[in-house]
């Protein structure tokens, strides 16, 4: 990956750290889970991290072995994500903690209108050319399938401009984020079918000073290696007030 187009991954790098120096905890053993997230740290914190590199869906990472587990902007590349959370939530002690970043559903949603209209309108049919990413309502349903305790995912929506589709083409593929579907096509796109995508492009996702908008949805995911000392939810039934009642107890009087 060529360093001159890591800004993107270094603003999410330090968003993450800040959600982290929120955390009341401090970690003993820290693992950066892809070699996206200690490289953007304080000098002073990245020495604190061991690296791990993702081998396909398995997590090269003991049992047990570790208090925090972070990673930025992989998981998107994974086959089996369900498979991966489990290892990650196996690899933390109890009490340990995952953090981790993923490109969103809306991600680049510009650039994929633009590559289906022009593919369709000019060879009769479209390509994926753009890999499918995970909605965020999915995400904490996985964590807890995983047994992560208390998890928590959001969303940022950050949009970026280029003078030119071309612009961010060449900054996807800096980025290392160009396409790695099994089933995509294997031949470079016909020039007829990329500019004409690039007009597409402008005509529908220009700004008021020409620039194009790229969007990129960018989701956080957070969970805890259970352990006893965790808030846990109240048990189903064992609340005070029936909900029915509370409910009644709202509503304006009857004139």
């Amino acid at each position: 990956m060529d360093k001159r187009h890591q800004f993107l991954k270094a603003e999410i790098a330090d968003r993450l750290y800040e959600r982290l120096q929120e955390v009341n905890r401090s970690f003993e053993s820290k693992i950066d889970l892809g070699n996206r997230f200690a490289a953007f740290l304080p000098t002073s914190e990245r020495d604190h991290y061991s690296s791990a590199h993702l081998e396909g869906s398995s997590l090269p990472v003991a049992t047990a072995s570790v208090d925090l587990i972070v990673t930025n902007l992989n998981l998107h590349w994974i086959n089996d994500l369900p498979g991966l959370l489990v290892q990650i939530k196996n690899a933390l002690r109890p009490d340990g903690l995952f953090l981790g970043t993923m490109f969103g559903g809306q991600t680049l949603h510009e650039l994929r209108h633009a590559l289906i209209a022009a593919e369709s309108e000019i060879c009769g049919g479209a390509n994926a050319r753009v890999i499918p990413f995970a909605d965020v309502k999915d995400l904490g349903s996985l964590l807890q399938r995983a047994g992560f305790a208390l998890p928590v995912t959001d969303v940022d929506t950050l949009t970026l401009t280029y003078e030119h589709p071309l612009d961010l083409l060449k900054e996807l593929r800096g980025m290392g984020e160009t396409n790695a579907l099994k089933a995509r096509p294997r031949h470079f796109w016909r020039r007829d079918v990329l500019m004409r995508a690039c007009d597409i492009y402008q005509q529908k996702f220009s700004q008021p000073d020409g620039r194009i908008a790229a969007t990129f949805e960018v989701m956080y995911l957070s969970g805890w290696h259970p352990h006893e000392s965790q808030q846990k939810p109240l048990k189903r039934g064992s609340g005070d007030i029936n909900l029915a009642d509370a409910l009644k107890a709202g509503k304006p009087p009857k004139q």
